[in-house]
């Protein structure tokens, strides 16, 4: 079936990569506890828990800067994310999040956060990203970022 991913299938020993980019802005940081039942079968943090954790961490962010979406009104969204496994995080301890932003578009910015142990904070276990666009909801349509959120996204 041809189409805009048949590369995909062509190469299915392609291997998805996405590095957190050298020039970036810390904007937040953060500490998330690792519950149990963060835990998968096999003794470690179930990898939809680092999407998760990297919500949490972008969501927090948001939140701490003013931005809280209106239905009715305008905000962020989400139109991709990743997340490199680099090594296990496991129960019990404390996750630390840093948070950083880069390249902000006409209606968009990168946001990416890194995961390491909080009594290891050398150790990165995990990074990875999303890009977020700016949307009016009602209209489900792409709005140029405000100015006060360029700000705050620019080097």
């Amino acid at each position: 079936m041809p189409g805009r991913f048949t590369h995909l299938l062509i190469n299915p020993c392609r291997i998805m990569k996405i590095e957190i980019p050298e020039k970036k802005k810390l904007v937040h940081e953060m500490i998330i506890p690792i519950r149990w039942g963060d835990m998968d079968a096999m003794g470690h943090l179930n990898n939809g828990t680092y999407f998760r954790y990297l919500e949490t961490i972008r969501i927090d962010w948001l939140y701490a800067v003013g931005c809280q979406p209106d239905p009715l009104g305008e905000g962020p969204v989400i139109v991709n994310a990743f997340c490199n496994f680099y090594k296990q995080l496991e129960y019990p301890g404390d996750v630390l999040m840093k948070m950083y932003v880069s390249d902000p578009g006409r209606t968009t910015f990168e946001s990416w956060a890194t995961m390491a142990r909080a009594d290891a904070p050398e150790v990165i276990c995990a990074a990875g990203g999303a890009t977020t666009i700016w949307v009016d909801f009602p209209a489900q349509k792409a709005k140029t970022l405000p100015d006060w959120m360029r700000q705050l996204v620019e080097d």
